[in-house]
């Protein structure tokens, strides 16, 4: 092992990378700005890898790594903080870090649009931020959380796996609920946090059914609920929630969620068009009776136009959002089409239109 983990955990630091891969077979790779490259380095051995896992993971994650093949810790590094995942592959370990920035962002610097504001003061309602992995789905909720916990009189739960960024008391109260070290699971500590005087709950990741379920219901009695799935665009994400019920009881669940579903915040982070770093776009969906309509009677596909003709809202579609960029020189035609909802659309406009002026309520 040439490189020391301290060592190459600087090289993340120094280069600003995402993350830190260490494979068997392979050197060291960084991923900076989207994009994955190779130290120069040997590869590494089964060895190697072994000695850097078992040099931060402690014995109880070492022990989840050899019982369910996988683990997930935080790591604090004396110039950062890493969210460390370790996985076994073909018998041996291997492990990816990735950094989490040093400090809160705002949701100004985040590039957040204005209508967040007007989500965050909403006192009841389930609100959902999306998006791929790595698309800087936590990073928008800390931001959001900060917001509040700098204004408001709250009492703040989060529930998360692991915990990413530190949230210290300020106007509210944040009480930080790490899974599998305060809590065995989603579910449980979201039924614990209703007994535990909350205004707001941040769910990390609805995982499963359970967890969709409850969350749905602490939504139903009160409060603002957070939460994150893997997908893109307001539609698919309303999908991804009723396809997870059994058949008997997706009506009652439609039911529930164009009451109850106040917002849907989705994101992908692009390339910007100079290649210096990357920068997100939006999708904002906010509940309006006619969104409302289209999720109680099954019929999602007509929520992009629903988006589109509720402008007047805050409301903004993905694609929309990548032509915007796309008009202000900010990313290229192909990140524009590559991130689209309907590519067929964006690469007609993007390669036929000339640029517009950007819209207003971006």
């Amino acid at each position: 092992m040439s490189l020391s983990l301290h060592d190459l955990l600087d090289f993340v630091v120094e280069h600003n990378a995402s993350d830190l891969h260490l494979h068997v077979g392979q050197a060291p790779a960084l991923r900076v700005v989207g994009e994955i490259a190779a130290l120069e380095a040997p590869p590494l051995t089964p060895e190697d890898t072994k000695a850097y896992v078992e040099s931060i993971a402690s014995p109880h994650f070492l022990e989840q790594l050899e019982t369910r093949g996988n683990a997930d810790f935080g790591y604090d590094f004396q110039k950062a903080r890493f969210r460390v995942s370790i996985f076994k592959v073909k018998g041996n370990y291997e492990m990816v870090m990735r950094q989490i920035p040093n400090r809160l962002f705002t949701l100004e610097e985040l590039g957040l649009p204005g209508k967040i504001k007007d989500i965050l003061q909403l006192t009841r309602g389930l609100v959902l931020v999306t998006g791929p992995t790595g698309s800087g789905k936590t990073s928008t909720l800390a931001a959001m959380v900060n917001w509040l916990n700098e204004r408001e009189n709250l009492h703040i739960v989060t529930i998360e796996d692991p915990i990413e960024y530190y949230h210290p008391h300020k106007h509210s109260i944040v009480t930080q609920r790490e899974l599998h070290k305060d809590v065995a699971s989603f579910s449980d500590a979201i039924r614990a946090a209703l007994r535990q005087d909350p205004d707001v709950i941040l769910v990390g990741e609805m995982r499963d059914l359970e967890t969709i379920e409850v969350a749905i219901t602490a939504a139903e009695t009160g409060h603002l609920v957070f939460a994150t799935l893997h997908t893109t665009g307001a539609a698919r994400t309303v999908d991804r929630i009723i396809d997870a019920f059994p058949a008997n009881t997706k009506e009652q669940i439609r039911i529930q969620l164009s009451s109850n579903l106040v917002a849907v915040v989705s994101q992908v982070l692009c390339k910007r068009k100079d290649g210096s770093s990357r920068v997100a776009a939006f999708e904002i969906m906010t509940n309006t009776p006619a969104i409302a309509a289209s999720i109680r009677e099954n019929k999602t596909h007509r929520i992009v136009s629903d988006i589109q003709t509720g402008a007047n809202h805050g409301m903004i579609t993905l694609d929309a959002y990548l032509l915007n960029l796309f008009y202000q020189g900010t990313i290229s035609a192909e990140e524009a089409i590559t991130y689209s909802q309907d590519t067929d659309e964006m690469r007609k406009k993007c390669l036929t239109n000339l640029p517009q002026p950007s819209p207003r309520h971006v």
